[in-house]
């Protein structure tokens, strides 16, 4: 079962946040042409080159998709998309602000001539207010949003190792999207959309603002460690090793000094109850568990964790995660094929019974023109003409 089959996405789409998004619709089933620049198409097909001469970005985001190049500066170019969107349930952007309305597909006009469309707008800021017009990257959002600000050391505020913001926006896109089609269900109309970055984002920061607007101070930057929850993060071992850990309740806690520390006097210990006790102590409850720790490899406090039931984690890099066992036994892998071959791709993370997911191919830059412009009654020779005056 493909629970969007039938379903068609036309999505002006760049970079990440409107095609992270799309790719979740493709995954389940829709039909998702994506349009694209004549011959260079998506600028994120270069960002790199190290998925076997593709870009590493593309690759995560584009699979299950058709692409069809258009120059939407020319009126042929525009035509084939006004075909395109009459026949379209949805329609997704994520160009500059006001791209799409200098170009003659706003919201409001589309709107009115495919009242069923639902319209989708992904931007750094939105649609209206002073920064409206502003250009964002992920970086510039993680810094407006006060996530830079909270991520790091304390010396050195740090941007998030992964798209944070461009990924929060897609998949509010995504939801937003699948709540419109059950709203279309019921009601007949389309819907216009408006996903900002930084409100995505904003979303995300949820703890720290209300830490913040309520504690009176930011919470502070403490790198792989907690702010607000201790102990929660790693720790040195014997062997020159971390190991992380997290305790979240006084349960957990009273099994650590048991088990892991084997110290119960801690438990009673005035300056060690509760977590905001044992967070004003932090330092000295450090040098406590240090001492510990420096007893025992990082193996072997692994397995004391483990039986004391105390959650906790391996510093895996991304290639070991690659590699991950938890991954394998859940038979999470699959082959995508992609214009250089075939690539491993995971899974979505959603599974679901009686239901599969698409993993068609990474498509090549208009690769799907020629077929999708013969569907819409283009000849061959029409064909070729706007080849050769570059429309597509």
């Amino acid at each position: 079962m493909l629970p969007l089959q039938g379903i068609t996405v036309v999505s002006l789409e760049q970079a990440i946040a409107a095609p992270f998004a799309t790719r979740q619709l493709a995954d389940l089933g829709a039909r998702v042409i994506k349009i694209e620049r004549p011959e260079f198409g998506d600028f994120a097909r270069v960002y790199d080159t190290t998925v076997n001469g593709l870009s590493s970005h593309f690759v995560w985001t584009n699979r299950s998709k058709e692409s069809l190049t258009l120059d939407l500066k020319k009126p042929e170019g525009k035509e084939i998309l006004h075909r395109l969107l009459a026949e379209a349930d949805v329609f997704v952007q994520n160009l500059a602000p006001g791209a799409v309305d200098r170009l003659g597909f706003g919201p409001s006009k589309l709107n009115e001539l495919f009242p069923r469309l639902i319209v989708c707008g992904i931007s750094g800021y939105g649609s209206s207010g002073p920064y409206w017009d502003k250009k964002a990257y992920d970086l510039l959002i993680q810094c407006e949003s006060g996530l830079v600000a909270i991520t790091g050391t304390e010396e050195t505020p740090s941007k998030a190792g992964i798209p944070v913001a461009d990924i929060a926006a897609g998949m509010y896109a995504y939801s937003g999207i699948l709540t419109a089609l059950i709203a279309r269900g019921q009601t007949g109309k389309g819907v216009v959309m408006d996903v900002s970055m930084l409100e995505a984002l904003g979303e995300w920061m949820g703890f720290p603002l209300y830490y913040a607007s309520y504690g009176g101070s930011d919470p502070k930057r403490t790198g792989a460690s907690h702010a607000t929850i201790y102990p929660y993060g790693p720790f040195s071992t014997g062997d020159q090793k971390l190991v992380f850990f997290a305790i979240q309740n006084e349960r957990e806690w009273e099994n650590f000094c048991h088990n892991v520390l084997e110290n119960s006097e801690l438990i009673t210990d005035d300056r060690f109850s509760g977590n905001l006790n044992r967070l004003n102590q932090k330092e000295i409850l450090k040098n406590l568990i240090d001492e510990v720790f420096q007893r025992f490899s990082a193996a072997e406090l692994i397995g004391r964790l483990e039986a004391a039931q105390i959650a906790n984690a391996t510093l895996n890099t991304p290639m070991e995660f690659f590699e991950h066992p938890q991954l394998k036994a859940r038979n999470r892998w699959r082959e995508v094929d992609t214009p250089v071959g075939k690539v491993r791709a995971l899974l979505p993370p959603v599974t679901m019974e009686e239901m599969d997911w698409v993993m068609a191919p990474v498509p090549a830059v208009g690769e799907h023109t020629a077929s999708i412009l013969s569907e819409l009654g283009f000849g061959p020779e029409i064909i070729e003409n706007y080849k050769q005056d570059k429309v597509i």
